[in-house]
């Protein structure tokens, strides 16, 4: 178990909460959400364990623009044929719920008009 045993991002990430599996490297994991908000809704999350996106340093460039370069990636993989929206929530205020850095991918018809992320 992680030093981060009561968070559910690394628990999927060591196997023992399943997901639906969209892709996965040494790096990071995509999955679908569980109580998504659109059509198509990935979450991209590191392996490395990024409580916020604040917390994000210079060490983790390459890893915060593979996540952005992935998720166009994985849209259209998904079906998002018309377009898609990015977001990544920071700190309560930003809306965060899981304190592991992660992407969302949305896509469908108008996914956020009227639904939280």
């Amino acid at each position: 178990m992680s030093e981060h045993a009561d968070c559910i991002f690394c628990k999927i990430l060591e196997g023992s909460i399943p997901s639906r599996k969209a892709y996965e490297d040494e790096d990071v994991i995509a999955f679908h959400d569980i109580r998504p908000a659109a059509p198509i809704h990935l979450l991209i999350v590191p392996r490395a364990h990024i409580p916020m996106l604040q917390d994000a340093t210079a060490e983790h460039e390459r890893l915060l623009g593979k996540m952005l370069l992935l998720a166009p990636k994985l849209a259209k993989e998904q079906g998002a044929g018309n377009g898609f929206r990015v977001v990544i929530n920071n700190g309560p205020d930003g809306g965060q719920e899981v304190y592991h850095l992660h992407v969302h991918v949305l896509a469908g018809p108008r996914p956020w008009k009227g639904m939280a992320v």
